[in-house]
């Protein structure tokens, strides 16, 4: 068999290890046309970019090889869109002004109901200042609506992270749970080890625990437990 022939079954070789991924994505959001959105995922404690397409008439594409499922983002610049599972098989995405969903394989279809639940709760707890006015106005009592609605936003505050903390826990076993664990820990200052935190990990799996910026993340932020305890 000459060389190039060699090469090129082995080039034919590795490729039919890997697996075909196909994002086909939609906007409405006019302030991204024309623009470039990118696919990035984590690595080595950076965002690596794998792909980028143009937004084009509210049309955008990504495609590739992987030989293993991953968690990504879609960004525009240095601005998160939304988390995407990046698998074998064609997704859809679609990006408006108050939704963004990715659905079309098994991950991204549970990630985005996930999505949609969370948001939810997120609109509702936001709501609760406009319904403070909103009662004001209308000559209810100060005292008696921060009552009520204190009450309510402890109960959608604690629906939210029971939410948050299942959606992992059932997820152990899949990039999802460590992704999601990633944006929730991302929102802290630094790392520590929360109630809810703590909830997560303990009952864990080596999947999970073995996942480099899990593993990162619970190791520093024991080390800042043990400095607070130590103060």
């Amino acid at each position: 068999m000459k060389i190039s022939q060699a090469l090129a079954m082995l080039a034919f070789l590795a490729a039919s290890c890997s697996e075909q991924y196909l994002v086909n994505g939609n906007s409405s959001v006019q302030s991204l046309e024309g623009k470039t959105l990118y696919l990035k995922v984590f690595d080595n404690d950076e965002m690596r970019t794998i792909d980028s397409s143009g937004v084009v008439h509210g049309k955008f594409r990504f495609n590739g090889l992987l030989d293993s499922v991953m968690m990504g983002n879609v960004f525009f610049g240095e601005q998160s869109v939304m988390p995407i599972v990046i698998e074998s098989g064609k997704v859809t995405l679609q990006i408006d002004e108050t939704m963004q969903s990715a659905t079309g394989t098994p991950l991204n279809d549970s990630l985005s109901n996930f999505i949609r639940r969370k948001t939810q709760l997120d609109d509702q707890l936001s709501e609760l200042p406009h319904r403070q006015s909103r009662l004001i106005m209308e000559g209810y009592d100060l005292q008696e609506i921060n009552e009520v609605l204190d009450r309510e936003a402890r109960d959608l505050a604690e629906k939210n992270d029971r939410l948050v903390t299942n959606f992992i826990r059932s997820n152990y076993n899949n990039v999802l749970g460590p992704g999601i664990f990633m944006i929730l820990t991302n929102r802290l200052q630094y790392p520590v080890l929360t109630p809810q935190i703590e909830e997560i990990i303990t009952h864990a799996s080596p999947y999970f625990l073995g996942n480099p910026y899990v593993k990162d993340y619970i190791r520093a932020a024991e080390a800042n437990m043990e400095k607070m305890r130590s103060q």
